[in-house]
């Protein structure tokens, strides 16, 4: 176990420097400056703009010396905003973004997960064919299309959700909904298909002829085991619902960290986009080892060493 967790924790270091470096050198490669807009600079102002943040000194030396401030936890200043430094937007607008993702992880699982086994047990019912129609029509609607649309449905038309902003519990509505709409659809047709399949495990059969209750044989050993296909996903579940805010936080006016990557990407703000996928970078590579991990927590028969 300690082994595991040690070449776990060596790889997603490497993973995460493969990152930074890719992220660094495709900034640097992008044609154009922060510095450059629609009202051009004086020459000299210019240069003395890129001799203060370094960016007058070759790409080599500036990517060892971000390494450098990077090992000391340090994501540089943003260069778009004048006494603000990378982390102090991290600071100040993940919080939000955390929180959204959160609940829009928590509901995406538990929906998901609830509608999957009630197709499961009751296969080829209705319950079975409107539980599908309602998951393909999820996983088929980007989060941005079904966003909109729940803006004009219950915003402008029937004006009974705020659409703007996250100042109280009726604002997280309709952006959790736009979020968590592809995850949940997904886990619920994957865990529909996974737990179909364990119910028709001998050990179920065993289960049955020993005289246990329907809600145990199904709650308590076939679920245990069709969990693992779903705990699979919660990487990627996580990397969704994080990315997917970008463009969700934008819609809904969120001061979120999503709608601040988005702004420094059309401000050319390399230093904060770098810092902020960097952030990303190294919140996904531990939620995936953490994953890893609960894999033998769900089931005692996966080892870890192996």
């Amino acid at each position: 176990m300690i082994n595991y967790i040690i070449k776990r924790f060596v790889a997603s270091l490497v993973t995460l420097w493969i990152v930074v470096t890719a992220t660094f050198f495709l900034m640097h490669a992008l044609p154009g400056g922060p510095f450059d807009g629609e009202k051009k600079l004086p020459d000299q102002v210019k240069k003395n703009l890129e001799a203060k943040f370094g960016l007058d000194k070759p790409v080599h030396q500036q990517y060892i010396m971000y390494l450098k401030n990077l090992l000391r936890g340090d994501l540089g200043p943003s260069i778009r905003y004048e006494g603000r430094t990378v982390n102090d937007i991290i600071k100040y607008s993940f919080p939000a973004s955390a929180k959204l993702g959160s609940i829009s992880i928590v509901v995406a699982v538990l929906l998901g997960t609830y509608m999957g086994v009630i197709a499961a047990l009751n296969q080829g019912k209705w319950q079975d064919r409107l539980t599908m129609v309602i998951a393909t029509l999820g996983v088929t609607v980007p989060s941005f299309v079904l966003a909109t649309a729940l803006i004009y449905l219950f915003s402008v038309k029937m004006g009974l959700l705020p659409s703007i902003g996250l100042d109280g519990p009726a604002n997280y509505i309709l952006p959790v909904i736009a979020l968590s709409g592809y995850s949940m659809s997904f886990i619920a047709r994957l865990s529909r298909s996974s737990l179909l399949d364990v119910i028709r495990q001998d050990y179920i059969r065993t289960a049955k002829a020993k005289g246990l209750s329907k809600n145990a044989v199904i709650y308590k050993h076939a679920l245990r085991n069709a969990l693992i296909p779903i705990v699979t996903y919660l990487g990627p579940l996580v990397a969704g619902i994080l990315t997917g805010s970008f463009v969700v936080e934008q819609i809904f006016g969120i001061p979120g960290l999503g709608r601040e990557f988005v702004q420094n990407i059309t401000n050319r703000d390399a230093m904060t986009i770098t810092g902020v996928t960097v952030f990303y970078g190294a919140l996904l590579i531990a939620c995936n080892f953490i994953v890893d991990l609960l894999y033998a927590v769900i089931d005692p028969r996966i080892k870890l060493e192996g």
